[in-house]
């Protein structure tokens, strides 16, 4: 009897015995199989925080190289990502990491997403510097067009005022010959020669004016200038013409065809006015003499 009782014992731990070897094993296999599936997530998500962290570097690097941004914001943002990519890449990584290191890289990704638009920001600007650069060029070579075609005309007004100057200098004056005064009285409203004096009304100017073939019909200008034997000037009618300083005592238009011809013209002084000597006649071109002559009065 007591043996039986024994033996129902041993069998009885036995079964106790297995019951917990089985439920340590079940247990062992539940929590293996939950570390399992842990791992996987967290390689999956390890991978994808590497994949963000290598493209945002990759990112920083580019903006880098167009030196858009401040270099020691990016120099910053570039340490701190691959101080995540150093900690992602660790083998004590594990949930609380994962979630310390997401939390790190939504700061980085708010940090970059600044970045961004101070670098959109000065692309706006130096588009804006480069629209107005080029507007500047632009308003240059207009200047710089304009300022040529002011050279061409000062250039231009330099020559002709050479040409003019020229043409001043080798100006053609009227050859004149036979230049001749005399004195004229009145009688019955016909002019008389006379040369007594005191009878004297009229004093006459003559002159020839030799042919030229370069002359096309030109108005020319003579001046006659009556001086009396104290050198002052007789005028005609009490009138005088005053032309750069010079007085004379008639002024004579012709116009001039090139054919030789004479011309007379005469002044009206008092009868009585005229006293006895030696008269002179001057025939001027502008202010040159070209004639001279004399002739007496007694």
């Amino acid at each position: 009897m007591n043996s039986q009782d024994s033996n129902f014992n041993y069998k009885i731990i036995f079964a106790a015995m297995a019951a917990v070897v089985v439920g340590i094993l079940i247990a062992f296999y539940y929590s293996y199989a939950q570390s399992k599936n842990q791992m996987i997530y967290l390689e999956e998500e390890k991978s994808l925080l590497v994949k963000d962290l290598t493209l945002m570097r990759a990112e920083v690097d580019r903006l880098s190289g167009l030196n858009e941004v401040n270099e020691i914001e990016l120099q910053t943002s570039r340490f701190r990502v691959q101080q995540l990519l150093d900690s992602v890449g660790r083998l004590n990584f594990s949930i609380t990491k994962l979630k310390e290191t997401r939390t790190e890289l939504r700061k980085l990704e708010l940090r970059f997403d600044s970045l961004k638009l101070k670098n959109n920001f000065l692309r706006y600007n130096n588009s804006l510097l480069a629209s107005k650069y080029d507007e500047t060029i632009k308003q240059l070579e207009e200047l710089r067009g304009q300022a040529n075609n002011m050279q061409q005309t000062e250039s231009l007004l330099r020559e002709t005022n050479k040409e003019l100057t020229r043409e001043l200098r080798i100006k053609s004056y009227l050859k004149l010959q036979d230049a001749e005064g005399s004195g004229f009285r009145l009688r019955a409203g016909r002019p008389i020669k006379t040369n007594k004096a005191s009878v004297i009304e009229k004093l006459r100017g003559c002159v020839t004016i030799l042919s030229e073939t370069n002359a096309h019909g030109d108005i020319k200008v003579l001046y006659l200038q009556f001086l009396d034997p104290n050198m002052a000037v007789v005028e005609d009618n009490a009138n005088t013409i005053s032309v750069s300083g010079n007085i004379y005592s008639k002024k004579v238009e012709i116009v001039y065809t090139g054919k030789e011809i004479s011309i007379c013209d005469a002044i009206t002084v008092p009868e009585g006015s005229l006293e006895e000597g030696i008269y002179t006649l001057n025939v001027f071109e502008d202010e040159r003499l070209l004639a001279s002559t004399e002739f007496q009065l007694k």
